[in-house]
């Protein structure tokens, strides 16, 4: 392809100055009357990090339209090795316990012991009694 400068041309003028060769004109044509789309999805296991962080994350968002209904919540939480942090932008009236209620959720779903022994079979990887909860 042969491609002229143009700044902040709108995409029909620079299409219109691409030099296409003859083999490619009918995948140009086609490209600019058929629009196809790719179609992903992620879903993990119960139990995993990514669904006590979504739990997290919504009790937070329901503690605090409970009390504020003009709440709002942009947070985000993350966890790993005994460990809960809720981060993000909050502007609420409610006074939330952020971590009376990452607590609860972490004891609601059963994650109730956290051996720092990687050969332990006890551990759950995370307890609701001794987690560092944080807040930023």
């Amino acid at each position: 392809f042969g491609w002229h400068s143009s700044a902040l041309a709108p995409p029909s003028v620079l299409l219109s100055r691409l030099s296409v060769p003859a083999m490619a004109e009918p995948a140009l044509k086609k490209a600019k009357t058929e629009r196809v789309f790719l179609f992903s999805s992620e879903s993990v296991n119960e139990g995993h990090p990514d669904k006590l962080c979504d739990q997290v994350s919504d009790a937070v968002l329901d503690s605090c339209l409970k009390t504020d209904p003009k709440s709002k919540v942009a947070c985000e939480t993350v966890t790993k090795d005994n460990m809960v942090m809720v981060a993000g932008e909050i502007t609420t009236q409610a006074k939330i316990d952020y971590e009376k209620v990452v607590r609860g959720v972490v004891a609601k779903i059963g994650f109730d012991s956290f051996v720092d022994d990687l050969s332990s079979v006890d551990s759950k990887g995370l307890s609701d009694s001794t987690c560092e909860v944080l807040v930023r």
